[in-house]
């Protein structure tokens, strides 16, 4: 088989009174969603969207939009996925990169098509749960588009990634074996990629209570009540969401906890951990060009990784996925896969992140890092963001990490400026005299207190450092 929907439509036969998806409003089995998506396809077809049209989505993450999917893919089209956290300016992006012929939408989405002329000529369709019909699924090769998605954009301009059905195969057959489980599981995903990556395995989906390009307005005891009542036994988040739910009472049900989309320090991991005895949690570190990348479970930690982070050695990602061949190049982690986007929408900005090297096509992460003698990665922040001192390089996670372990302190971020690197932290009751003096132990020249630290529009948990940079400039 060469795509998911393929496996999808294997599995629905093989569980169809499973169910599917759970969501706020209602549920979907297996078999219902095969038999939703086949219509909607049927109905798309009436309206001459074929095989190759780009498809361009707004919905929210509910059973409509995986219907959506499924049925494009049914057809053959390439789905469109702007960027959420752009919001209209990523929606706008997206339509002057892809051109779509056709509008996939649902409740007051659907009004983009009278507001935006780029649409006008588009055909719009909405999953309806009144859709008749079936429709032959289009026979796919892996070389076939299937989708076309965009980076956060927190380095640069969104830039338009594709992704064939091939690729998609690949990158589940990387992720299969760390969701991989002897039980049924009920996982609570906050990533949509991985709710198509479920839906191909057979498992359960419990789909956000929240607006994912919001997590910090999720309240604690919210999320812990949906776990409850969606009864997930595993948790698939961002690590916002984690530190959101170190404040829960966790549900007793729940026994793992996987989370990545930005860096996942000791001391949240810890959090969780003294709330919740016994559970497991697995960090996962990778990017949208390539995920994963590798992993790490946090069992494996003893007190001497704790102290080499502690004491500036960087954040530890753990050992490299099989799938993933990875090298240090420069300071800079460079990976190659199948499951590794080899090149983007436009080719013109390939020559910033592909290298060939004979039959080889490596991905620059952009991210600064290094391999132990156990062969384990080590995380130093993003490379571009490195401070030259008198002993070497100065890494943003190097000081970071260390200076979340500092009395008071709840997050930190460096920013190397022209004249001086500067460490701005957040924590109400951090001792600013002796976290300038720490600092400056590490090389550091000053130390800025702020409320909040910015963070990405995405997952609300990396630091958004053109934001921080304006944050110090404000406060000279």
């Amino acid at each position: 088989m060469h795509d998911l929907t393929s496996i999808f439509r294997k599995t629905a036969q093989q569980y169809g009174d499973r169910v599917a998806l759970i969501t706020p409003t209602g549920s979907v089995t297996f078999a219902e969603l095969e038999s939703r998506s086949a219509a909607f396809a049927a109905t798309c077809t009436a309206k001459g969207i074929r095989r190759g049209d780009r498809v361009i989505v707004a919905m929210p993450v509910g059973i409509d939009l995986f219907v959506a999917l499924a049925g494009a893919w049914r057809l053959g089209a390439v789905v469109v996925f702007p960027e959420p956290a752009m919001g209209l300016k990523g929606f706008r992006h997206a339509l002057r990169t892809t051109r779509p012929s056709a509008f996939f939408a649902s409740g007051g989405y659907r009004w983009l098509k009278l507001l935006l002329p780029s649409l006008w000529r588009a055909r719009l369709c909405t999953p309806r749960k009144g859709d008749k019909g079936a429709s032959v699924p289009a026979d796919l090769s892996s070389d076939d588009p299937a989708l076309i998605s965009f980076t956060s954009g927190s380095t640069g301009a969104p830039k338009a990634i594709l992704r064939s059905h091939g690729f998609l195969m690949a990158q589940r057959g990387a992720v299969s074996p760390l969701l991989a489980s002897h039980r049924d599981e009920v996982d609570l995903v906050a990533f949509p990629v991985f709710t198509l990556l479920n839906l191909a395995a057979g498992r359960t989906s419990a789909l956000p209570n929240w607006r994912l390009t919001r997590p910090d307005q999720l309240s604690a005891p919210r999320l812990a009540h949906w776990i409850k009542e969606t009864r997930a036994t595993r948790a698939l988040l961002p690590p916002a969401l984690c530190e959101t739910l170190a404040q829960a009472d966790i549900p007793p049900g729940l026994h793992t906890v996987f989370t990545g989309g930005g860096p996942v320090f000791p001391d949240v991991v810890a959090a969780l951990k003294k709330q919740r005895p016994g559970l497991r949690v697995v960090s996962v570190y990778g990017s949208t060009e390539a995920e994963p990348i590798a992993e790490l479970d946090w069992a494996d930690i003893d007190d001497a990784l704790l102290s080499r982070m502690a004491q500036g050695g960087g954040l530890l990602a753990g050992a490299p996925v099989e799938a993933a061949r990875l090298r240090i190049v420069d300071d800079e982690i460079q990976v190659a896969g199948a499951h590794v986007n080899d090149g983007y929408l436009d080719p013109a900005m390939n020559s910033d992140t592909k290298v060939r090297d004979g039959d080889v096509i490596w991905h620059r992460t952009g991210d600064a890092g290094y391999l132990d003698d156990a062969g384990q990665l080590w995380l130093l922040g993003r490379h571009s963001a490195s401070a030259p001192t008198n002993g070497g390089k100065l890494f943003p996670f190097s000081v970071e990490v260390a200076a979340r372990n500092w009395p008071g302190v709840d997050k930190a971020a460096l920013w190397a400026g022209d004249a001086q690197t500067t460490l701005v932290i957040e924590g109400a009751d951090a001792d600013l005299d002796q976290c300038k003096s720490n600092a400056a132990a590490m090389g550091v020249d000053t130390v800025l207190k702020v409320a909040k630290l910015p963070m990405d529009r995405r997952h609300q948990s990396k630091v958004d450092y053109n934001a921080l940079n304006a944050l110090i400039r404000k406060s000279r």
